[in-house]
């Protein structure tokens, strides 16, 4: 898979010589699983194919269970100067429902051991929502992170995957349904305490201290171009997208052939309903210039489809931006996919 992965970024130096990056993100995976040696030979060679800023955020996903002190200590004498750990619960009994191979011990560890490694920028997932996850909980939860210190949390509602130990137990009535009343008031919980310490809630998943939003996540978000390597890994530059084949084995078997990725261009209608997911997803909101930009028929749709949502409040236009009114932050989604252009 490294090899595989090395030759992938001499394939595609050519393409990508003429930008400069400021993010290197390891992720979409569980890259904690690698040895510091096999990180770092993916990040020599990054950085000898490719211009990256001296200060670049570098971010690598990991799971509680991968990590020690030894192995962070590495990772931070690699250049890493972010973690992304996948906490979702310091409860024991939440993580046996999720089927982690963490417990909540390890997972207060890993951050423990990731400070004493002299890592500030932390950012953790936590999971709302969950089976018989009572208020009280999920406030402790929060207590947690503002305890340990913690700059960054992605918080997600619990979705039920099909054909999953957890889909199994609530079909069998092992665990009650996941209630949709029960999430959205934990949402606002959550939200609530975070704001109330001191975070910023600048993605409708995500919450930051000042200066540490994800820098690399808000590339996506303002449609910045971005190069994905590896496994179903996406990549997006002049209109166009292209996408790796997902699984491992048929990646490797075919990198050396390049017959491992798809791709398309982006009609304009595209480009309109990424700016409206993108955007209302943030603080930040819609520019109506980037929609303006795109032909007085798009601008016209857009303001033909907001009239109901800003007549009830759950859209607002402030300094030309269209953004969600905070009330309606959990439905989002749903308004979201009203305004898409088919």
């Amino acid at each position: 898979m490294i090899d595989a992965i090395l030759s992938e970024i001499d394939q595609r130096a050519a393409q990508w010589q003429h930008l400069q990056f400021d993010t290197v993100y390891f992720g979409g995976g569980t890259p904690s699983l690698l040895p510091v040696a096999d990180i770092q030979k993916l990040i020599n060679k990054l950085h000898q194919t490719f211009s990256i800023d001296s200060n670049a955020e570098v971010t690598l996903e990991a799971n509680p269970d991968d990590l020690n002190l030894d192995k962070l200590t590495g990772l931070k004498s690699l250049g890493t100067n972010r973690l992304s750990i996948g906490i979702q619960s310091f409860f024991d009994a939440d993580l046996l429902k999720l089927n982690r191979s963490h417990n909540a011990l390890q997972a207060e560890k890993s951050i423990l051991w990731a400070q004493d490694a002299g890592f500030s920028n932390i950012t953790i997932d936590l999971i709302y929502g969950i089976p018989g996850l009572s208020d009280e909980k999920c406030l402790q939860n929060i207590q947690k992170v503002i305890d340990l210190d913690i700059s960054h949390v992605s918080a997600y509602a619990l979705t039920v995957e099909p054909k999953t130990v957890l889909a199994w137990q609530i079909n069998n009535r092992k665990f009650p349904k996941v209630s949709e009343e029960q999430s959205a008031r934990q949402f606002y919980m959550l939200r609530e305490k975070l704001i109330a310490h001191g975070f910023e809630h600048y993605e409708i998943s995500n919450f930051a201290k000042k200066s540490f939003e994800s820098k690399h996540n808000s590339h996506y978000w303002q449609n910045i171009p971005y190069l994905g390597l590896g496994p179903a890994a996406h990549s997006y530059k002049d209109k166009q997208r292209r996408w790796n084949v997902a699984n491992n084995a048929l990646y490797i078997k075919n990198i050396t052939s390049g017959k491992y990725f798809e791709s398309e261009s982006l009609a304009e209608k595209d480009i309109f309903n990424e700016l409206i997911m993108t955007g209302l997803r943030t603080s930040r909101g819609v520019n109506l210039d980037s929609i303006s930009g795109l032909g007085d028929n798009f601008e016209k749709y857009l303001q033909k489809q907001i009239r109901k949502h800003v007549e009830n409040q759950q859209l607002i236009i402030e300094n030309n931006y269209l953004k969600a009114h905070p009330d309606s932050l959990f439905v989002i989604e749903g308004i979201i996919s009203d305004l898409f252009m088919v």
